[in-house]
């Protein structure tokens, strides 16, 4: 209708329609990529085209894997050097003797330190020491302290500084190594390092009229002396313990201590937890009771054995 009213109004002029669409650009120098719709059918083929190519690559992996734990160290059959051994008493009474084999070849500063402490080379020796904790796992004996009378006789018997700066270094050879867990049943290990110990306290201290930041140890490290005999395989002790031997006979004996009966842990308890948690230094002591035998377990006689 509006056609004919304007051709009969306008005759001259006509209808002028609008220019039709350009044609979709073909030279530009790249093409906008369109979404495309992933199919399950699609996804397949994708998978069964690229498996071959990944299981070469996973064989080989596992082929090098294989290779480098067949290059380290088989620590389960060490050469023992020399032997020890420890007479022990429970409440007085006699109930054998342990005979370890040390590794002197593998860890020379561990067998060392534990062959000094066992003749009283070091000024002070296991004799008449406890065994100061009781677990399924282990047992553990106190060593010597790093204060007091024990400081004293070890400097003047010329054993020295107590710390466990060597065997740490051991420690970490033997970790790079030796794969899996190294702390079997029957292995003897000095307890040198305590993964579980929190940092330091910071704390805010006056000294000459100046406000300074002093840094307190929750507890002090291992001296290196403190060792366990393994009675059931205990991976958890890998990360605290360097095993410089072995027992040879008399793992009865350790039996027996692991049967004593000790002191039941509490950590579960609520008040135990948030004592912790705020670093009262009464949980600190009481966790130290944990698993103590209430029997006394002690060395009464030790050294090296022909």
């Amino acid at each position: 209708m509006k056609q004919i009213l304007h051709q009969s109004l306008n005759p001259q002029f006509p209808i002028l329609q609008p220019p039709p669409p350009p044609p979709p650009p073909t030279g530009l120098p790249f093409q906008v990529p369109r979404p495309h719709k992933l199919f399950r059918r699609d996804l397949a083929v994708a998978t069964a085209s690229t498996l071959p190519l990944l299981v070469p690559t996973f064989w080989y992996k596992q082929a090098k894997a294989d290779e480098a734990a067949t290059s380290t160290t088989d620590c389960s059959t060490q050469t023992i050097t020399e032997k020890a051994f420890l007479d022990v008493a429970i409440d007085g009474a006699p109930v054998g003797r342990i005979t370890v084999g040390l590794y002197a070849d593998a860890v020379p500063f561990g067998s060392s330190r534990f062959a000094d402490l066992v003749t009283g080379a070091a000024g002070i020796s296991y004799r008449r020491k406890e065994f100061i904790k009781i677990v399924p796992g282990y047992v553990q004996h106190s060593g010597v302290r790093s204060y007091g009378v024990d400081v004293e006789l070890a400097s003047r018997g010329g054993g020295g500084n107590l710390a466990a700066e060597n065997l740490v270094a051991e420690w970490e050879s033997l970790s790079k190594n030796c794969p899996g867990t190294k702390n079997v049943v029957g292995s003897l290990g000095l307890i040198i390092r305590d993964p579980t110990k929190p940092p330091p306290k910071l704390k805010l201290v006056a000294r000459e009229g100046k406000l300074e930041i002093d840094a307190e140890e929750v507890r002090k490290d291992p001296n290196g002396t403190e060792f366990v005999i393994v009675v059931k395989d205990s991976p958890e002790l890998d990360a605290s313990t360097l095993v410089i031997g072995r027992v040879v006979e008399g793992m009865d004996v350790v039996e027996k201590i692991n049967k004593v009966k000790t002191v039941q842990e509490n950590t579960s308890s609520p008040y135990f937890r948030v004592a912790k948690l705020i670093g009262d230094k009464r949980a600190v002591v009481a966790e130290r009771g944990f698993n103590r035998p209430y029997a006394k377990v002690v060395v009464t006689n030790c050294g090296l054995a022909e």
